[in-house]
């Protein structure tokens, strides 16, 4: 993500997500409460794998990603649109699967591999480039 974006998107939610600090102990920035769930997200890594590159307990981190989450959807609402309908729902599986030959397929997030077992005498054609 670019820091501009990344900047711009922390000034969206820290009204949302920005805890007080207290007597006892000082509260988790919002810088951090971001990058932790946008990690959780790119990677797809457990609550107990992120705790040991964010230093945030496991339990933490479960209410953190999910006020994160929240927060994500009220203020980008306006820029995500889903489909209100079924007919909507099938007209973008089909042309999912005319376009990459994926049936049943409602969407794609960048970024993501499969690890896959190339056929035999194949060569580069299943290489990731």
């Amino acid at each position: 993500m670019d820091p501009s974006v990344y900047k711009e998107l922390l000034e969206k939610v820290t009204p949302y997500i920005e805890k007080q600090n207290t007597l006892m102990r000082d509260a988790i920035s919002p810088d951090e409460r971001l990058s932790v769930t946008l990690r959780y997200l790119a990677t797809g890594e457990s609550y107990e794998s992120l705790k040991f590159q964010s230093y945030i307990s496991t339990a933490s981190l479960s209410n953190i990603i999910i006020e994160t989450f929240e927060a994500l959807i009220k203020v980008l609402k306006d820029f995500i649109s889903l489909p209100k309908s079924e007919e909507e729902w099938k007209t973008i599986a089909s042309e999912f699967y005319e376009l990459w030959n994926f049936p049943n397929c409602l969407g794609a997030v960048d970024g993501k591999h499969v690890n896959i077992t190339k056929p035999p005498h194949s060569g580069a054609y299943y290489f990731n480039y």
